[in-house]
């Protein structure tokens, strides 16, 4: 039986899109003092992972939820995974020939979702084990050839985002996709992992909503803590500052916004960091347990009113049509001289999304791209595929 769609989770994405945009359009530091603006410490970071682990709660419903689809069936929804795999990949290098200074994330959040499919009938207990060891380990493998692939490989001859042209270069365009880009899959793919072991829950039980809530905040707490003693009690900070890196960059104000720009190389000491996007297990751990608890925030807001939070939730339910509207947009303000002042621009923007989205929710239609990616999944499938398609809980 075909159960009521969990808005809870639609709005959880809706507030990574509107969280992502907010970091796309203003300022992330203040131009008079370079300190950090409220922007910044808020959503940098935790937006983006916030989009990943929906995404891998989205795969888990997608095969069953709590009760996984047996083997056949997942074979079908594997097939249809990747051809949505395919369609977002192709929106992204649409989007990456546009000129703009947001870091595209599609194309990397299709090679998750292709990564993903081994894992999608995986018992519970184990498809833990590997979340947690996935994201212990991968930042240590990134950490070990981070280093000889900008020496051998030059991924940053690929400059800005992904286009057509980037596969000219297959093996500067891998390193940069899994290690050294804005989004490293082999450290994002912990995202999806977490996200799956999510969605294998039982997301309407309460103690599950109220356990979210509680395990996430502690675990984003919990990291913080531990990478302040390493880095400040410990002298990691230190060491930090006196590599090649350290020196180049004013490390203490980045690692409270973005040091996805910071070369982490020369010292061990890097894994300590629980900065935005230093995609260590310290920072995935903190960006994940803030993504768990806005989860369990949304499902316990919506649980006896799922409409309460319907300007998120329809924007959630939408997010690949509105992010690729909202990149084609700012590919045009960003062109503008002089500037156009970044706050209504960004008000108008999420304005229009929402009032668009609940339009769309009204008539029950679902967004353009959706649609495409919907249709083209449940082909893939096949008939049976189509019989078997999961209750959204």
């Amino acid at each position: 039986m075909i159960q009521r769609r969990l808005t809870g989770i639609d709005a959880a994405r809706g507030i990574a899109l509107l969280g992502m945009i907010a970091t796309h359009v203003l300022p992330l530091y203040h131009q008079e003092t370079g300190d950090p603006t409220l922007t910044g410490l808020v959503f940098s970071g935790r937006s983006s992972a916030l989009f990943a682990v929906v995404a891998g709660v989205g795969l888990a419903l997608l095969t069953g939820g709590s009760e996984p689809h047996e083997a056949k069936a997942v074979g079908r929804d594997r097939r249809g995974i990747a051809v949505r795999a395919l369609i977002i990949a192709l929106v992204g290098l649409a989007l990456g020939g546009l000129q703009t200074s947001i870091a595209i994330i599609l194309f990397h959040y299709a090679v998750l979702f292709l990564l993903a499919l081994p894992f999608l009938g995986m018992p519970l207990r184990r498809l833990a084990v590997w979340a947690g060891a996935w994201l212990l380990v991968s930042p240590v493998l990134a950490y070990l050839v981070r280093g000889w692939l900008l020496e051998n490989l030059s991924p940053s001859d690929i400059q800005g985002n992904l286009v057509w042209d980037s596969f000219l270069t297959p093996a500067a365009l891998a390193a940069d996709v899994f290690v050294t880009g804005f989004y490293p899959v082999l450290q994002w793919l912990s995202y999806i992992l977490l996200g799956l072991v999510i969605g294998r829950l039982t997301l309407t039980s309460l103690p599950v909503q109220v356990g979210l809530l509680v395990a996430g905040a502690f675990a984003a707490v919990a990291a913080k803590l531990t990478s302040y003693y390493l880095l400040r009690e410990l002298g990691g900070l230190d060491a930090l500052t006196a590599t090649e890196s350290g020196q180049r960059w004013p490390l203490e104000r980045m690692l409270e916004v973005n040091v996805s720009s910071v070369e982490q190389t020369g010292s061990w000491w890097w894994l300590a960091l629980a900065g935005p996007h230093s995609n260590t297990s310290l920072d995935m751990l903190h960006t994940a347990g803030t993504s768990a608890a806005v989860l369990g925030i949304c499902l316990l807001l919506t649980r006896a009113r799922p409409l309460l939070l319907l300007p998120l939730s329809a924007a959630g339910a939408m997010t690949l049509t509105l992010y690729s509207m909202h990149v084609w947009v700012m590919s045009i303000v960003d062109q503008q001289s002089p500037p156009l002042e970044p706050l209504p621009v960004y008000w108008i923007q999420v304005t229009f999304f929402v009032v668009l989205a609940i339009l769309f929710q009204r008539i029950d239609a679902r967004g353009p791209l959706e649609l495409v990616t919907s249709g083209a999944s449940r082909l893939a499938r096949g008939r049976a595929g189509r019989a078997a398609a999961p209750a959204r809980r």
